[in-house]
């Protein structure tokens, strides 16, 4: 008997590659007789375009071309599509206007593409974009979703004259008016969700090659999809056939979301490498990454929770304006839709919701999904409204929420989602043991002898992950599929190449799909290879987000494996001399039920190649299958996570001193890779609580936190050493039993750490803190509360 794979901590195979210099990025790439590219962004947040000169430009040294949005309209080159329709509370669809590659007409971000520059050298680009005189009639600019709609706002697009992409509702809203009515309390709160960059450590960077011998294309692009990336620019943007561009998405050092999308920028260099009739490579520079990567979050929210006497919730009503920036990007509509007020339930049995949700667009850079997508501001509405009750009603924060949790399953939430299993309250008993939160008032009492303001805070999150099935997010305004593809490669010795339509930028697939395979075929996980990121090498599959990959990808996975068990048993029948039906397959042997006669799983793959007296008229050689899976239902991942606080009431710093995270991911296939994974999402959790904050000037617009030196990142000092726990209650539908880890820490983080700033200074009287939390609101929240109190 092989020892267990799954569930075991094995150390990540691709981490020799990547610690030895090993790896491929898209900058690694480099093809023989390359040009760089250079973009001339626009420098006004609003501007029409009157004219671009580019006659000096042009005779630039190195210069091979230049083009405008005029260029690629004459070419046909369609504009970016948007992957989810949204249809409004009238039943129209949303306003789509059109995304061009580069401007036609207006500008309408800073960081907007005016015009790109083809060159011999980096260099010779970017001086000759400097040649470039673009003579621009300055407009005024609307930067804060709350503004945008707002009478004399500055319009961004004449098709959405009021600056609204749609007004969206879910729930029943007279129920919750009815118990709004009769609620013993009720509880508001308003607030900002931040706007946050995803900064990830590679930058966006491409590579495009025309072979005219061909007529084809060769992409290299840092994409989370490659296949969803190619047919949107085929289908939708070039009007080319699909199997005449190959997309590879090589080693991507992080996304968090924000490789995601079709950009302008792999766009623009694709057509334009048929132009010129050499490949052409750009790679992102910070301040380029900052102002025209998709951003995240930026929301803001009314809410209201309404509660019995006893402290059981009724209803919960949520108004929150979703800000989409100057265009809509890939994603960006369902994010806070389908993928926001769908979680308000939470992990509650809140027996009415009501979410109304108004987009609107702005002159900043497009916003999308950004790690948690839309489940990290679902989580924060309901768990600082959930806090903020506990205070009001003198009800234990802990207690209020067990009060309330879904404790049957399956549980049909009122926007619209079905959660299959959970345990809730193993979550939360397990983090506040942990947390050590029974001698928290004596490590608070401790601190008010320093002078020091100590604070708890509980965040009780839940998330959907995989979305699923095709049909229904068909019907929710899906424009694509969302099921994943894998196949099973088994070679004449017995070792196995996977090849997968996820895409693993960090999250070490080249060692848990191992992992998965290893544990089913009862091979050495070394025996294992992962190949994903290539257009040209995988079936069509849909890529990585929404921490989808194991239980979708993988279920795709072990649907192949089936087949190739099933064949090997039909081999293993003819080597035996025995029937099919007699065959079973234990740990990595085909057995003849009942006898000790068996066949190793190298030796039914050696004779699948080498098919010497073999059955050729009813199996063919060969040990390769393959399969598609579209999932059933959502995963629902759950967890408790308990920040610990300690501020300094002269200055406003906050320290998180503690932090225990303990989730329910379902089956655990890798802990070491799981638990580096949570560490990730809260360290990014955090730095949205306390540092992070993207800001636009708001009559300028320009962007004010385009560098590392203003955009505040959380650095290992400004984190403590996490706890982390696990619970399994398996999915119920997949065979792995998984749910996806990826994306937690961002969702669950947040909440907490403003629960515990919340509830050092609640003595005072403060009830809230605007997120970051920075030195600066902490201390002038203490002296508002100080004034308010003398007073009073």
């Amino acid at each position: 008997m092989n020892a267990p794979i799954i569930g075991q901590p094995i150390q990540r195979k691709e981490d020799v590659r990547f610690l030895t210099g090993g790896g491929t990025f898209t900058d690694d790439v480099n093809v023989h007789g390359q040009t760089h590219a250079y973009f001339l962004r626009s420098p006004h947040a609003h501007a029409r375009i009157r004219s671009i000169d580019r006659a000096q430009a042009a005779t630039a040294p190195g210069v091979l071309a230049i083009f405008t949005g005029d260029d690629l309209a004459e070419a046909k080159v369609n504009g970016l599509p948007c992957g989810w329709l949204i249809t409004d509370v009238n039943g129209q669809p949303m306003k789509e206007p059109p995304h061009p590659v580069l401007a036609q007409g207006k500008v309408r971000y800073v960081g907007d593409h005016v015009a790109v520059v083809i060159a011999e050298t980096l260099n010779q680009a970017k001086e000759a974009a400097e040649l470039i005189d673009v003579d621009y009639e300055i407009l005024s600019a609307v930067v804060k979703a709350g503004d945008a709609r707002k009478p004399g706002a500055p319009v961004v697009h004449d098709a959405a004259p009021d600056n609204t992409c749609f007004v969206w509702a879910i729930g029943d809203k007279e129920a919750v008016d009815r118990a709004f009515s009769g609620a013993h309390h009720v509880t508001t709160l308003e607030f900002i969700n931040n706007r946050l960059i995803p900064n990830a450590i590679e930058p966006r960077a491409a590579v495009a090659q025309y072979a005219a011998s061909e007529d084809a294309y060769t992409l290299h692009v840092t994409s989370q999809n490659p296949h969803v990336e190619r047919l949107l620019m085929t289908a939708f943007v070039l009007g080319l056939p699909e199997h005449k561009v190959r997309v590879i998405s090589p080693d991507v050092g992080g996304g968090f979301g924000s490789k995601i999308y079709l950009y302008a920028e792999e766009t623009v260099i694709t057509w334009a490498s048929k132009q010129v009739k050499r490949p052409i490579k750009w790679t992102a520079e910070r301040t380029e990454s900052f102002l025209s990567d998709a951003h995240g979050r930026d929301h803001v929210t009314r809410a209201e929770l309404a509660l019995d006497k006893d402290g059981k919730f009724l209803a919960l009503r949520v108004a929150t304006t979703a800000n989409m920036g100057a265009y809509l990007s890939t994603f960006a509509s369902c994010i806070p839709t389908i993928l926001y007020a769908t979680l308000l339930a939470g992990q509650y049995t809140t027996p009415a919701i009501h979410c109304e949700v108004t987009a609107v667009f702005t002159n900043t850079a497009p916003v999308d999904a950004y790690r948690g997508a839309g489940r990290p501001e679902a989580t924060y509405v309901v768990e600082r409204l959930v806090d903020t009750a506990a205070r009001e009603t003198g009800i234990d924060r802990a207690e209020i929420r067990r009060r309330n949790f879904i404790t049957t399953f399956p549980y049909q939430t009122p926007v619209a989602l079905n959660y299959d299993t959970g345990n809730y309250e193993a979550t939360l008993a397990e983090a506040m043991q942990i947390a050590g939160v029974a001698g928290f008032e004596t490590r608070r009492k401790e601190a008010e002898r320093r002078g020091m303001l100590r604070g708890l805070g509980y965040s009780a999150y839940i998330e959907a992950c995989g979305i699923a099935p095709s049909n229904i997010a068909g019907a929710l305004g899906a424009r694509a599929g969302l099921f994943e593809a894998g196949e099973i490669r088994v070679h004449p010795t017995g070792s196995v190449t996977v090849f997968t339509g996820s895409h693993s930028h960090g999250q070490g697939h080249e060692t848990t799909f191992a992992q998965v395979v290893a544990g089913r075929l009862g091979i050495p996980v070394e025996n294992v290879d992962v190949v994903h990121g290539d257009t040209g090498r995988i079936l069509f599959g849909m890529g990585t987000y929404g921490s989808r990959s194991i239980a979708v990808g993988g279920t795709a996975i072990m649907k192949a494996l089936d087949k190739v068990i099933a064949k090997g048993k039909k081999i293993a029948a003819h080597l035996l001399d025995a029937q099919e039906s007699e065959v079973e397959f234990v740990d990595g042997e085909f057995w003849i039920t009942g006898t000790d006669r068996c066949k190793t799983f190298a030796e039914v793959a050696l004779a699948a190649y080498v098919p010497h007296n073999y059955p050729l008229d009813k199996l063919e050689p060969g040990l390769n299958e393959s399969a598609f899976y579209d999932p059933t239902n959502f995963t629902f991942p759950a967890g408790s996570h308990i920040c610990e606080v300690e501020i300094d009431p002269a200055t406003g710093v906050t320290r998180v001193v503690n932090f225990t995270a303990v989730d329910d991911f379902g089956k655990v296939i890798n802990p070491m890779i799981v638990e580096g994974q949570v560490h990730g999402g809260l360290a990014q959790g955090i730095g949205q609580a306390l540092l992070e904050a993207c800001i636009y000037d708001p009559e300028s617009g320009q962007l004010l936190t385009a560098t590392l030196m203003d955009y505040a990142l959380p650095r290992a000092d400004d984190l403590p050493a996490f706890k982390v726990g696990m619970k399994e209650t398996p999915c119920t539908h997949n065979p792995l039993g998984v749910k996806g880890c990826g994306e937690a820490g961002a969702i669950g983080a947040p909440a907490a750490v403003i629960n515990a700033v919340v509830d050092a200074l609640a003595h005072l009287g403060v009830r809230d803190v605007e997120m970051p939390a920075t030195p600066e609101r902490v201390w002038r929240a203490i002296q508002s509360a100080k004034t308010a109190n003398k007073a009073a």
